[in-house]
C-alpha cells in the first residue's frame, strides 16, 4: 500500500493545497528532450485503408503527424499548469504494426529551457492518435487508444530518465 500523500509532495500545489504554476525562474536553462509513445488498435480492414492511403478523408498518417506537431505546440493551452515552451524540435513517427492491427506513434520534443518537454511529447502522441481515430471512426468505432507513456526524458537537474 502506498504511503499517505500530502499536497506538498506534488509540485503543482502549495502547502495549503492550492493549485499554482511552479516557479522555474531560478532553474538553469539546459537542453531538454522527451520521447513519448502510444498506439491505436483497429480492425484489419481499417489498418489496410490507412496503410494503402485509401481512407475517404485522405492521408491519415500525414494529417495525424501535423496534428501531433500542433498538439505539442499547444500543450500549454490544453494543460492548465504547463508553462509555455519555445520548442526547438518536434519529430513524430508512425509505425504500422500489422501483426497487432495497430499504428504506433512516437514523438520527440526538444527545447532549451528551464522546464522539461514531457507534456509536449505526451500531448503530441495523444493528438496524433486521436486524429487517426477521428479520421477513421466512420469505418471503425471500436478503435482503442492505449499505452500512452513517457519513454525518455533528458536534461535539467535530474538528468536522464528512461522507462523500464
Amino acid at each position: 500500500m502506498a504511503a499517505e500523500t500530502t499536497f506538498t509532495q506534488f509540485t503543482h500545489f502549495d502547502a495549503g493545497g492550492q493549485a499554482h504554476m511552479v516557479d522555474v525562474g531560478d532553474k538553469a536553462e539546459t537542453q531538454r528532450r522527451a520521447i513519448a509513445t502510444g498506439r491505436i488498435l483497429m480492425e484489419p480492414a481499417t489498418l489496410a485503408l490507412i496503410r494503402d492511403g485509401n481512407a475517404k478523408k485522405g492521408d491519415v498518417i500525414g494529417i495525424a503527424r501535423i496534428a501531433a506537431i500542433q498538439g505539442a505546440k499547444r500543450t500549454a493551452d490544453l494543460i492548465p499548469l504547463c508553462h509555455p515552451i519555445a520548442l526547438t524540435r518536434v519529430a513524430v513517427d508512425f509505425d504500422i504494426d500489422a501483426a497487432a492491427n495497430a499504428v504506433e506513434c512516437t514523438a520527440t520534443t526538444q527545447c532549451t529551457g528551464r522546464t522539461g518537454v514531457e507534456m509536449e511529447a505526451l500531448t503530441a502522441v495523444s493528438a496524433g492518435l486521436l486524429t487517426i481515430y477521428d479520421m477513421c471512426k466512420a469505418v471503425d468505432r471500436g478503435m482503442r487508444i492505449e499505452g500512452i507513456r513517457l519513454l525518455e526524458k533528458a536534461g535539467g537537474k535530474s538528468g536522464l530518465w528512461q522507462a523500464e
